[in-house]
Protein backbone atom coordinates (compact mmCIF):
# COMPACT_ATOMS: atom_id res chain seq x y z
CA UNK A 1 0.00 0.00 0.00
CA UNK A 2 1.12 3.44 -0.90
CA UNK A 3 2.18 6.16 1.77
CA UNK A 4 -1.06 8.29 1.24
CA UNK A 5 -3.31 5.43 1.51
CA UNK A 6 -1.31 4.89 4.88
CA UNK A 7 -1.80 8.32 5.69
CA UNK A 8 -5.39 8.24 4.87
CA UNK A 9 -6.30 4.92 7.01
CA UNK A 10 -4.78 6.83 9.82
CA UNK A 11 -7.13 10.05 9.49
CA UNK A 12 -9.86 7.38 9.33
CA UNK A 13 -8.48 6.18 12.49
CA UNK A 14 -8.78 2.77 10.85
CA UNK A 15 -6.37 0.16 12.85
CA UNK A 16 -4.78 -1.65 9.57
CA UNK A 17 -2.78 1.83 9.28
CA UNK A 18 -0.74 0.95 12.07
CA UNK A 19 -0.14 -2.94 10.81
CA UNK A 20 0.29 -1.40 7.02
CA UNK A 21 3.06 0.98 8.31
CA UNK A 22 4.61 -2.24 10.37
CA UNK A 23 4.32 -4.40 6.86
CA UNK A 24 6.16 -1.64 4.65
CA UNK A 25 8.52 -0.15 6.82
CA UNK A 26 8.94 -2.80 10.43
CA UNK A 27 12.12 -4.16 9.28
CA UNK A 28 13.76 -0.83 8.47
CA UNK A 29 12.14 0.43 11.93
CA UNK A 30 13.51 -3.01 14.08
CA UNK A 31 17.16 -2.54 12.42
CA UNK A 32 17.23 1.60 13.76
CA UNK A 33 16.16 0.43 17.20
CA UNK A 34 18.31 -2.46 17.10
CA UNK A 35 21.05 -0.68 16.27
CA UNK A 36 20.43 2.07 19.25
CA UNK A 37 19.64 -0.05 22.06
CA UNK A 38 21.45 -3.62 21.13
CA UNK A 39 18.90 -5.35 21.88
CA UNK A 40 16.11 -6.86 20.04
CA UNK A 41 13.54 -7.69 22.38
CA UNK A 42 13.73 -3.98 23.76
CA UNK A 43 13.83 -3.30 19.78
CA UNK A 44 10.08 -4.62 19.20
CA UNK A 45 8.68 -2.85 22.53
CA UNK A 46 10.06 0.40 21.13
CA UNK A 47 8.95 0.12 17.63
CA UNK A 48 5.69 -0.68 19.30
CA UNK A 49 5.56 2.51 21.60
CA UNK A 50 6.57 4.58 18.21
CA UNK A 51 3.59 2.93 16.33
CA UNK A 52 1.88 4.18 19.06
CA UNK A 53 3.23 7.88 18.74
CA UNK A 54 2.30 7.92 15.09
CA UNK A 55 -0.87 6.43 16.15
CA UNK A 56 -1.49 9.59 18.37
CA UNK A 57 0.58 12.20 15.63
CA UNK A 58 -1.88 11.29 13.00
CA UNK A 59 -3.82 13.45 12.65
CA UNK A 60 -3.94 16.30 13.35
CA UNK A 61 -0.26 15.76 11.61
CA UNK A 62 0.00 15.06 8.08
CA UNK A 63 3.36 14.20 6.89
CA UNK A 64 4.38 14.98 3.34
CA UNK A 65 7.59 12.06 3.69
CA UNK A 66 5.94 9.26 5.66
CA UNK A 67 8.78 7.59 5.61
CA UNK A 68 11.11 9.87 7.35
CA UNK A 69 8.13 10.71 9.55
CA UNK A 70 8.31 6.80 10.99
CA UNK A 71 11.84 6.55 10.89
CA UNK A 72 12.44 9.80 13.05
CA UNK A 73 9.44 8.98 15.72
CA UNK A 74 10.85 5.32 15.84
CA UNK A 75 14.27 7.02 16.44
CA UNK A 76 13.21 9.06 18.89
CA UNK A 77 11.14 6.40 20.88
CA UNK A 78 14.33 4.55 20.84
CA UNK A 79 16.67 6.89 22.04
CA UNK A 80 14.38 7.71 24.82
CA UNK A 81 13.82 4.33 25.86
CA UNK A 82 18.12 3.99 25.62
CA UNK A 83 17.89 7.55 28.12
CA UNK A 84 15.73 6.21 30.19
CA UNK A 85 18.17 2.89 30.58
CA UNK A 86 21.29 4.30 30.81
CA UNK A 87 20.53 7.15 33.06
CA UNK A 88 22.47 5.67 35.71
CA UNK A 89 25.49 4.61 33.36
CA UNK A 90 25.79 7.07 30.78
CA UNK A 91 28.13 6.89 28.01
CA UNK A 92 27.89 2.95 27.56
CA UNK A 93 26.16 2.95 24.58
CA UNK A 94 26.58 3.41 20.79
CA UNK A 95 24.50 6.49 20.32
CA UNK A 96 26.84 8.85 22.94
CA UNK A 97 29.73 6.99 21.09
CA UNK A 98 28.39 8.31 17.46
CA UNK A 99 27.81 11.76 19.10
CA UNK A 100 31.02 12.33 21.12
CA UNK A 101 32.38 12.10 17.19
CA UNK A 102 30.87 14.94 16.70
CA UNK A 103 30.71 16.93 19.56
CA UNK A 104 34.10 19.36 19.04
CA UNK A 105 31.84 20.02 15.35
CA UNK A 106 28.08 20.25 17.16
CA UNK A 107 27.15 21.82 20.39
CA UNK A 108 23.87 20.44 22.24
CA UNK A 109 21.41 22.81 22.54
CA UNK A 110 20.11 23.83 26.03
CA UNK A 111 17.94 27.50 25.44
CA UNK A 112 15.54 28.59 22.90
CA UNK A 113 18.70 30.52 21.28
CA UNK A 114 20.56 27.57 20.94
CA UNK A 115 17.45 25.68 19.53
CA UNK A 116 17.04 28.47 16.89
CA UNK A 117 20.78 28.02 16.42
CA UNK A 118 20.42 24.26 15.98
CA UNK A 119 18.02 24.87 13.00
CA UNK A 120 19.81 26.76 11.45
CA UNK A 121 22.53 23.88 11.88
CA UNK A 122 20.32 21.25 10.79
CA UNK A 123 19.30 23.52 7.54
CA UNK A 124 23.41 24.24 6.70
CA UNK A 125 23.91 20.08 7.60
CA UNK A 126 21.19 19.32 5.31
CA UNK A 127 22.54 21.44 2.49
CA UNK A 128 26.32 19.88 2.95
CA UNK A 129 24.19 16.18 2.66
CA UNK A 130 22.67 17.38 -0.65
CA UNK A 131 25.83 18.21 -1.93
CA UNK A 132 27.68 15.04 -1.34
CA UNK A 133 28.39 12.09 -3.60
CA UNK A 134 25.77 9.19 -2.90
CA UNK A 135 28.28 6.96 -1.29
CA UNK A 136 29.34 9.30 1.20
CA UNK A 137 25.93 10.98 2.11
CA UNK A 138 25.11 7.27 2.97
CA UNK A 139 28.22 6.47 4.42
CA UNK A 140 27.27 9.63 6.93
CA UNK A 141 23.84 8.31 7.15
CA UNK A 142 24.67 5.27 8.05
CA UNK A 143 26.60 6.53 10.97
CA UNK A 144 25.23 9.11 12.65
CA UNK A 145 21.52 8.06 11.55
CA UNK A 146 21.30 5.08 12.23
CA UNK A 147 24.26 4.17 14.57
CA UNK A 148 26.17 1.55 12.18
CA UNK A 149 29.49 0.51 13.59
CA UNK A 150 32.54 1.15 10.83
CA UNK A 151 32.28 -3.03 10.48
CA UNK A 152 29.24 -2.84 9.90
CA UNK A 153 28.58 0.39 7.25
CA UNK A 154 31.82 -1.86 5.48
CA UNK A 155 29.68 -5.59 5.03
CA UNK A 156 26.66 -3.27 4.48
CA UNK A 157 28.14 -1.38 1.38
CA UNK A 158 30.92 -4.49 0.64
CA UNK A 159 34.12 -1.69 0.91
CA UNK A 160 36.91 -2.09 3.02
CA UNK A 161 36.55 -1.06 6.92
CA UNK A 162 39.61 1.33 6.60
CA UNK A 163 37.97 2.74 3.88
CA UNK A 164 34.84 3.70 6.06
CA UNK A 165 36.75 5.04 8.80
CA UNK A 166 38.96 7.38 6.39
CA UNK A 167 35.77 8.53 4.74
CA UNK A 168 34.44 9.40 7.66
CA UNK A 169 36.78 11.13 9.29
CA UNK A 170 37.19 13.06 5.87
CA UNK A 171 33.47 14.09 6.37
CA UNK A 172 33.91 15.07 9.74
CA UNK A 173 36.75 17.42 9.04
CA UNK A 174 34.90 18.39 5.82
CA UNK A 175 31.73 19.40 7.88
CA UNK A 176 33.61 21.45 10.22
CA UNK A 177 35.03 23.88 7.48
CA UNK A 178 31.87 23.49 5.78
CA UNK A 179 29.74 24.55 8.66
CA UNK A 180 32.77 27.60 9.77
CA UNK A 181 32.85 29.05 6.48
CA UNK A 182 29.10 29.26 6.82
CA UNK A 183 29.96 30.67 10.10
CA UNK A 184 28.01 28.48 12.12
CA UNK A 185 31.00 26.99 14.59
Amino acid sequence: MDDPKIIALFFARDERAVAETAEKYGALCMRITEQILGSRSDAEEVVNDAYFRLWNAIPPTSPTHFQAFVLTLTRRAALDRLDQRNRKKRGADRYAAALSELEPVIAAPDDIQRQTEQQVLNHAIGRFLDDLPEEQRNMLLKRYWYLMTSREIAKDMQIPETRVRVTLMRLRNRLREYLEKEDLL
